[in-house]
């Protein structure tokens, strides 16, 4: 995925808290929200997350914009469910706080959750929609719960006017037995540039299935904690580095001690060190032939000179 900037936004008015969405449409956002997070920072290390509430007394900013999991969770769990959403002031919060993002290379993108009337006109949202595509502002709307007819024509006419280059989508999403964050995996909100095999890693590791894959072992789900699963990683890698400079190093001290082996047939391998007459068998007949004179001139000299002593 691209170097991105996201801001969540959760709808946590009153209507979060029907139980039409297992656990519940509020439980529901808990964990598609979290696993919008991992998503998007697995993904890439350098993207940043925000959250914030759209309902209450309100729009808060709950969390800017962090890589850091522990505080999304930590503004999940502080967020009060209670009074009526406002998306059109939550939009523009949101596109404030990922204007002051730090990486001003990031993508700016929002993911609005919304499962509640939305009281703001169709012409005031076409307006805010237009506003936002000319930020390059891209925005995905997770749309959820028994959504009326005028709700369903107000969020297609924002996410018409939205549409720009980025992409943004609108994905709405009905009561049944399956699990809000499944649906929100399976989409084109995750899947983005990357394709549809980044939301599906990203679901096998929320369900600690295959997506674990060298952590299985360990018992550990790396989307729980991916700061342990990268110490593991890193861990996993030295040591494989480790085990590869020890292997080379024994090859080569091996090779080094491993004595060449002489080759069979050569010239002289089988010859013997002495020849029938008791001298050394590499001897040239030349050789043999001075060496027969010369031992032939000793004798006479020698009997000249007992000849000379008996005289």
């Amino acid at each position: 995925m691209p170097l991105e900037a996201t801001m969540i936004v959760v709808d946590n008015s009153e209507s979060s808290r029907n139980g039409d969405y297992v656990p519940s449409r509020w439980e529901a956002q808990t964990d598609a929200a979290n696993l919008i997070f991992h998503s998007k920072t697995q993904s890439n290390p350098e993207s940043a997350v925000g959250l914030m509430s759209s309902a209450g007394s309100g729009p808060q900013v709950l969390t800017t914009l962090t890589t850091n999991p522990g505080q999304i969770l930590d503004g999940l769990h502080r967020t009060k469910v209670g009074g009526a959403s406002h998306l059109a002031t939550g939009v523009q919060i949101a596109s404030l706080a990922l204007k002051h993002r730090q990486n001003k290379s990031q993508r700016q993108r929002i993911i609005l959750f919304t499962c509640s009337p939305i009281p703001d006109s169709t012409s005031s949202l076409t307006k805010l929609a237009k506003k936002m595509k000319k930020n390059n502002t891209s925005i995905d709307i997770v749309a959820f719960g028994d959504l009326s007819e005028d709700t369903v024509a107000k969020l297609t006419a924002f996410n018409d006017a939205v549409k720009g280059g980025e992409g943004s989508t609108l994905l709405t999403i009905p009561p049944g037995p399956n699990l809000l964050s499944d649906a929100v995996v399976s989409s084109a909100i995750l899947a983005g540039e990357g394709g549809m095999g980044q939301a599906a890693a990203a679901a096998a590791a929320r369900e600690g299935g295959a997506g674990g894959g060298e952590f299985d072992e360990f018992g550990i789900d790396p989307s729980v904690d991916p700061e342990l699963a990268l110490a593991l990683r890193m861990s996993l890698e030295e040591d494989r580095a480790r085990q590869e400079r020890e292997r080379k190093a024994t090859e080569e001290a091996e090779g080094k001690t491993a004595l060449e082996s002489v080759p069979e047939g050569q010239e002289g391998e089988s010859k013997p060190l002495l020849d029938e007459e008791g001298k050394p068998a590499g001897e040239s007949s030349e050789s043999a032939e001075a060496s027969g004179s010369a031992s032939a001139t000793k004798k006479e000299e020698k009997k000249g000179d007992d000849d000379k002593m008996e005289e």
